[in-house]
């Protein structure tokens, strides 16, 4: 007789979301074993992210319900489906909302990391056979981003989650599988800010702060922070904002106002906001010739881009940024890493800790701007 034990299907509890805007509801989801090549997790702590409320209130695409949303996560692993060499029961990692299969052709690319087999999941299924591996009462559960760690446990591909040092406190690392990692990799790899230039960003949420990070520790020499909530002022000095504008304190345009204090416009600008009107601002306050625009944000409504076709020809550039162009299970051990050795903030982008049952909580303090992250912590059962 085999003395293997075999992963079995496990109920547990899981925040689900029943329709948009709705309160989410703590109920008992059944949960599959994981099929091959995938792992189960335990999750330890996930904190939310804008895109989730985004998406929560289904206000830029079709809705998808019920849904178990979250996929900035750290957790530690369960048991491991037929084929997965990489990971084994104890290990702990981080969930990616974006994987890396390491064997496509923009995997194998350095110019991409945009995995064509585990790139962006946005129908609310697995990626290896587009099914739900949870259920109520036999009702199947969507996922979100194949992640869905709003949730005790869950599954995800093994190309979609990331080994990480055992040291490395996972209440706190958790911001790396998604809003901190996007931001610095946006400001180094994506603009790659340059030492002494000028940096403008919209939105200063974790994302926004984070670039303001990654600029400040290139030696950009202004970091212009630009939000209507007053409070981000002191909270963007910290991460290295130099000058704050809050535009509704403003009787002229914000790209007259950042081109004066940068005499000509910034060398980069960052478009966090999720609002693609703000994308024409953001190239407004480029310089001419060389300025950058990158755009991270996740629209709410209207995601159609316009932008006057001078603006292009006058030299500037605009580029979208996905998770800060990471590769992520080669890049985020580097990152990770980084922070072991104290040579970037993470600790500073939470805000509020709360329990599992407090998760809509977490949902109120992000719609009113009250919260940075809000990490949320699992029962410990482990």
């Amino acid at each position: 007789m085999s003395s293997i034990k075999e992963p079995r299907v496990i109920t547990c509890k899981a925040a689900v979301a029943w329709g948009p805007e709705e309160p989410l509801v703590l109920e008992d989801v059944e949960l599959d074993p994981p099929h091959p090549m995938e792992i189960r997790i335990k999750v330890v702590c996930t904190s939310l992210c804008r895109s989730d409320i985004t998406q929560w209130e289904s206000k830029a695409q079709a809705p998808l319900f019920p849904r178990i949303f979250g996929h900035e996560a750290s957790g530690i692993v369960e048991s491991t489906g037929e084929g997965v060499t990489e990971f084994k029961e104890g290990d702990h990692v981080l969930t990616l909302f974006t994987g890396e299969c390491r064997t496509c052709r923009h995997c194998k690319s350095d110019k991409s990391n945009m995995c064509q087999v585990l790139g962006l999941e946005r129908r609310g299924l697995m990626h290896s056979d587009q099914k739900t591996r949870f259920s109520i009462r036999g009702k199947p559960i969507y996922h979100y981003c194949a992640v869905s760690s709003f949730s005790e446990y869950t599954i995800v591909h093994s190309g979609c989650a990331v080994k990480i040092s055992s040291t490395a406190p996972l209440e706190k690392i958790c911001l790396l599988s998604c809003g901190v990692a996007a931001g610095l990799g946006a400001a180094w790899k994506v603009a790659n800010i340059s030492e002494g230039s000028n940096v403008v960003i919209f939105g200063l949420g974790t994302v926004g702060l984070s670039i303001a990070q990654g600029a400040k520790l290139r030696g950009a020499f202004r970091i212009i922070g630009v939000d209507t909530n007053p409070e981000k002022h002191e909270k963007g000095k910290a991460f290295g904002i130099t000058d704050f504008i809050n535009p509704d304190d403003c009787n002229e345009p914000i790209s007259q106002v950042i081109k004066r204090i940068t005499d000509g416009g910034a060398d980069y600008s960052f478009e966090c906001v999720g609002d693609t009107s703000m994308i024409t601002t953001a190239l407004q306050s480029c310089s001419d010739g060389w300025g950058l625009t990158v755009t991270l944000g996740v629209p709410k409504v209207k995601p159609e881009v316009t932008a006057h076709y001078g603006l292009l020809l006058s030299g500037r550039t605009l580029k979208g940024s996905l998770f800060g162009g990471w590769k992520p299970k080669s890049d985020l051990p580097s990152l990770v890493d980084m922070y072991l050795k104290k040579e970037i903030q993470i600790d500073q982008f939470i805000t509020h800790n709360l329990q599992f049952e407090e998760i809509n909580k977490a949902f109120d303090l992000m719609r009113q701007g009250k919260c940075l992250r809000c990490v949320i912590h699992m029962p410990r059962q482990y």
